[in-house]
């Protein structure tokens, strides 16, 4: 695979200014921009964690799927998301107890906005979103994890027009409770990551820079944007120019094929989006989202009608090993470049 000539001039550029950014730290210190990202993630790389999300083969994680943790395990998988739909159907000690027996520490709580979970609905359905979304970053501090995603300011379905009145009325209700729900992920040090859905999902947080402006309002550093690249080959015009884009604020990442099948198999520009996010010096985790036709609850609820695989183990072991092949080979070629 050889390398673009936009990432050779890259190269180039951090071989000609490494000695003078070191010299000139304090003006660069703060700097957003992306060559400074990128020239960071050169410099220093944490270990990246490749993950499955328990939508896979459950359509809501409790007690009687703590044998996942082993079974994915077993798949390749460095984390697990649990994608929980109802807090009090887990024993967190249980959980804990499952999760260090297979050394899976930290994992990932994800968030399902069901009916009746609305940021900007009713009063009640209001209050009953604010609780179960304090009840996931309360369950994320006890299970030692640091990052609670998901579409975290709708009911998932909802898709209606507004006129803009009514879209910033909306808006200004949602971050309301983000600023409460953001300050208690904080003092829990954990990361609060809502994750924009495609329109036919949502008509009120589609892309990555609605999701900056609606944190923006928040102004808050514990809430982040969980990008999803099924989402995102809908939405974006360019899904790497748009990661590029929202760099400082993206705080997790599934990865999704085009049509919820086998990874690279699909339409997704991975090269372009893996190597979007090492350019911004990502280091979080990137777990893989897709849900089974087996599964009539969530196929249905996910528009599945076939079958885009063979097995939930297929996809899983095929994408965890294409994930991180591609994210080694982007790496790899990379570090190349910058020892011409």
């Amino acid at each position: 695979m050889r390398a673009s000539m936009s990432e050779l001039v890259e190269a180039i550029v951090f071989i000609v200014c490494a000695d003078f950014i070191h010299k000139n730290a304090e003006y660069f210190q703060g700097s957003n921009s992306n060559f400074m990202l990128s020239y960071k993630y050169h410099l220093k790389r944490s270990p990246m964690r490749f993950g499955l999300n328990t939508f896979l083969t459950s359509s809501g994680f409790t007690d009687a799927d703590l044998p996942l943790i082993a079974e994915f395990k077993s798949y390749g998988a460095d984390v697990i998301e649990l994608a929980v739909v109802d807090p009090a159907s887990i024993t967190v000690s249980k959980l804990v107890e499952a999760l260090n027996a297979s050394d899976m520490k930290r994992p990932i709580v994800c968030g399902a906005m069901i009916p009746g979970r609305d940021l900007r609905g009713n009063e009640q359905e209001q209050a009953d979103c604010v609780t179960y979304i304090s009840e996931l970053i309360e369950m994320a501090g006890e299970i030692g994890s640091t990052v609670v995603c998901g579409p975290f300011y709708s009911t998932t379905g909802r898709a209606n027009s507004h006129t803009a009145e009514e879209r910033e009325a909306q808006l200004c209700v949602i971050a309301g409770h983000l600023k409460s729900l953001s300050k208690q992920a904080q003092a829990t040090g954990v990361t609060l990551a809502i994750e924009p859905l495609n329109r036919f999902e949502t008509d009120c947080v589609n892309t990555l820079s609605q999701a900056v402006d609606l944190i923006e309002r928040v102004g808050c550093s514990a809430l982040k944007i969980h990008i999803d690249t099924f989402h995102m080959n809908i939405e974006e015009d360019d899904s790497a120019a748009a990661i590029l884009a929202a760099a400082s604020h993206i705080g997790h990442v599934h990865a999704s094929a085009s049509h919820r099948g086998l990874l690279g198999q699909d339409q997704v520009a991975w090269d372009e989006v893996l190597g979007a996010l090492q350019t911004i010096g990502y280091d979080g985790d990137i777990v893989i989202e897709s849900f089974s036709a087996d599964n009539e609850a969530l196929a249905r609820a996910t528009s599945i009608w076939r079958s885009l695989y063979e097995s939930p183990q297929q996809l899983s072991v095929e994408g965890l090993v294409f994930l991180k092949q591609t994210w080694k080979s982007i790496e790899s070629q990379r570090c190349a470049i910058n020892r011409l």
